[in-house]
């Protein structure tokens, strides 16, 4: 059964101060139509620059994750997109009014409140996993790092963590279901050993720091004039170290929160994938630097499946054979040149041409070595297309497709008698009035012949 998208019902806002700029930040999250994902959007910002929250814009991960498009700039959002994958939010707008997103307590806790609060809008369209055909394993050897995705009908994350001190041992921590991620990783505060947070006070890199919004492990003998310096610092009568190594700031929401904590940032910032992945994910010892460069390669990993050749069985029966073509299209021979339709759906269309040695267009093109035409590539890709605009009518006899444009054709390689071409057509936007905006490419094989944009519109025979 297929899952619908999901955005939220109503605007909702939260404010704060960014960690690291000390500034008070109004974030608004704002409702967003199907096929959106994740928009950033700086309304301080002459023209409101706005962009897809996707790994490619990474810029930074030294103090969290930090995205820049053109002159427009969010920091610290792995909180932000964690919660809304936690909450399976799909699309949403997220305006922001400064750069750096309000730490708050330092986990999702008050995010995942204020969606689940204003809730959830359901539309029409189908909510679309990527389904991976391999393991991908990242490691990182002088971080003693790594992470994992395994294909899996599923989607889980267990971490690991272990910085060889006594004070944070080793802690697990596991997600196997996303509706427990409100009750059972947002609340997990982030976290900073001692001496950390001391390099950050010195040189004056959390301006928004208090201790109401990090656990911090004391992980080394502290005098009671640190101690006394912290406190005047951040504003606290007194500060102590607890008995399980941890100032008195705050208690723990749990055992392993640490690990939980670090769970919360490989969600959110796989988010920056750009689609949900369904697989299993191992951890160990992951950070922001190693997160996003997993999320790159799980990303490119997605353009080459998706950039491979269609998944068809050629010696199966087609959805459409010739004669059946020939009932849709007005062509004929020599200008018929689609063999059978393997697929077609409603957005979609999987169209084949054999290319053989007896096409007209051989005797007198290049005839000592021959080739087939670039033009009649596009025109074979054309009448694949034409194929999907007319089955979305319920007599496709009495209309005609006419190509009003084609943009960014790419001739990859040559065509030769021979050869099987594979048109693979998908629609770039919704059909309307009439008009089909598809983009395609051509294989021969697992190889790229051939690519274009068309758009074509259909309209009604006029001896109708």
């Amino acid at each position: 059964m297929s899952e619908k998208q999901v955005t939220i019902a109503e605007e909702v806002s939260i404010s704060g101060i960014g960690l690291h700029t000390g500034l008070q930040v109004n974030i608004k999250f704002v409702p967003a139509p199907a096929n959106t994902g994740y928009v950033f959007r700086r309304v301080d910002l002459d023209g409101k620059p706005e962009f897809q929250a996707l790994v490619d814009y990474v810029v930074d991960t030294s103090r969290g994750t930090t995205l820049q498009f053109g002159k427009a700039r969010v920091t610290t959002i792995e909180h932000v997109l964690a919660a809304l994958v936690g909450l399976n939010i799909d699309n949403v707008y997220i305006e922001m009014d400064q750069e750096e997103a309000p730490i708050l307590d330092g986990s999702s806790f008050y995010y995942v409140h204020a969606l689940q609060k204003t809730g959830t809008k359901t539309l029409n369209e189908d909510r679309v996993y990527f389904e991976l055909n391999k393991v991908i394993n990242y490691k990182n050897e002088k971080r003693g790092t790594e992470m994992t995705i395994i294909p899996d009908d599923s989607r889980r994350i267990s971490t690991m963590i272990d910085y060889n001190t006594k004070v944070l041992g080793t802690q697990n921590a596991e997600l196997n279901d996303y509706s427990q991620f409100a009750e059972e990783i947002a609340p997990c505060r982030t976290f900073v050993f001692l001496h950390e947070l001391e390099f950050l006070l010195d040189n004056n890199l959390i301006k928004g720091g208090d201790l109401s919004n990090a656990i911090v492990f004391v992980n080394k003998q502290v005098s009671d004039l640190e101690l006394e310096r912290m406190a005047k610092l951040f504003n606290k009568p007194t500060v102590k170290v607890m008995q399980k190594g941890i100032l008195n700031n705050l208690e723990l929401k749990f055992d392993n929160e640490a690990a939980r904590h670090k769970l919360l940032d490989v969600v959110g910032d796989l988010a920056l994938v750009g689609m949900p992945v369904r697989g299993r994910i191992i951890a160990v010892r992951p950070g922001h630097e190693t997160n996003v460069a997993f999320a790159k390669m799980i990303r490119e990993h997605i353009k080459k499946q998706n950039d491979g050749p269609p998944k068809i069985d050629l010696t199966q029966k087609p959805q459409y054979d010739i004669e059946a073509i020939k009932r849709m299209l007005p062509h004929r021979n020599p200008f018929l040149l689609v063999d059978k339709i393997m697929r077609v759906t409603e957005d979609s269309v999987i169209g084949v041409k054999n290319v053989t040695m007896n096409e007209d267009f051989f005797v007198g093109h290049f005839p000592e070595e021959p080739v087939m035409p670039a033009v009649l590539q596009i025109e074979a890709m054309a009448q694949s297309g034409g194929i999907l605009v007319l089955s979305q009518v319920p007599d496709p006899e009495n209309y005609i497709t006419y190509f009003l444009k084609i943009d960014n054709v790419r001739l990859r390689n040559k065509v030769v008698p021979g050869d099987t071409l594979v048109f693979d057509l998908k629609l770039l936007s919704p059909i309307r009035r009439g008009l089909c905006h598809m983009g395609g490419k051509a294989w021969v094989g697992d190889k790229i012949v051939m690519e274009a944009e068309m758009l074509a519109q259909i309209v009604k025979k006029k001896n109708i």
